[in-house]
């Protein structure tokens, strides 16, 4: 990946982390509210923090380049205005939802309107950035799951530290999110597979691992992907027999895992045009 396509790439990078952070991170606080009994401290800071990512995204979407040689995918600048109406709705529902989680509210509506908003976001995005229906059908899936290995893995590391004060917090909350997490993942090396075995985008199958970008690739599939499953799936047992430090531990160092991967996925597909 030549200079030039970094310095233009850095910045769809830099969107794609913020919004899959926000995404995800939310829509564990929602699943959290609405089916165990994470604390009130929890939710909300963790929906206000998925709020913050969201504005941040929000602010890197409006300086987005418009495209050029070294992006390797299509861009479509007329629909900047309604991906970027559809996330300012999500940082507007977030942030109420924050208040809502504060005052002991289960507000389904409000976790739907947000689940909505960014899902509208993401397929938006998908719509702009992929090669035809097709292309943006897989970065679409792409997107919702990079959301819910990072955006989940984010919430499940701040659910560990909340036991560290609420020891009487059940282990339902962690058990929940560190196995959503695992079964997230899981897909993603699926994932991988398949679309490297299909070579779905433009080459011959498995190409990818052995040509101009297989380090990359590699490095995707081995710290982005295996040792992140193997990490959750740790983090999972721990958190059943409540070894929380533990699980909390296991969580942190999956968290600069599935980032990396995040990163690397993001630069393969801006940089290379390679859905891995």
């Amino acid at each position: 990946m030549g200079a030039a396509a970094i310095g233009e790439n850095l910045a769809y990078i830099n969107w794609t982390v913020l919004v899959t952070l926000a995404a995800g991170a939310f829509a564990a606080v929602v699943a959290l509210r609405l089916r165990t009994d994470a604390t009130r401290g929890y939710l909300a800071f963790t929906a206000a923090c998925a709020a913050a990512f969201g504005l941040l995204a929000l602010l890197s979407d409006v300086g987005l380049p418009a495209g050029g040689t070294s992006v390797a995918v299509p861009v479509a600048p007329e629909l900047d205005g309604p991906r970027r109406l559809a996330l300012g709705v999500f940082v507007a529902v977030a942030v109420v939802a924050t208040a809502a989680y504060w005052t002991r509210r289960r507000a389904p509506l409000l976790g739907g309107a947000g689940l909505a908003a960014a899902a509208a976001t993401i397929a938006l995005a998908a719509a702009g950035w992929g090669s035809g229906p097709g292309g943006a059908l897989l970065l679409a899936v792409q997107l919702a799951v990079l959301s819910g290995a990072l955006g989940g893995v984010f919430a499940g590391m701040v659910l560990g530290h909340w036991y560290l004060v609420t020891p009487r917090l059940g282990e339902a909350p962690l058990v929940l999110l560190s196995r959503a997490l695992t079964i997230v993942v899981a897909i993603q090396v699926l994932l991988f597979v398949a679309w490297i075995a299909a070579g779905v985008t433009g080459g011959a199958p498995f190409e990818a691992l052995t040509g101009r970008w297989a380090l990359f690739v590699w490095l995707r599939l081995l710290v982005g992907l295996a040792f992140p499953l193997v990490v959750s799936w740790g983090a999972l047992q721990t958190a059943r027999t409540r070894s929380m430090e533990s699980a909390t531990g296991l969580l942190y160092i999956d968290v600069g895992a599935i980032a990396a991967g995040t990163i690397l996925a993001a630069g393969l597909y801006y940089g290379a045009g390679l859905l891995v």
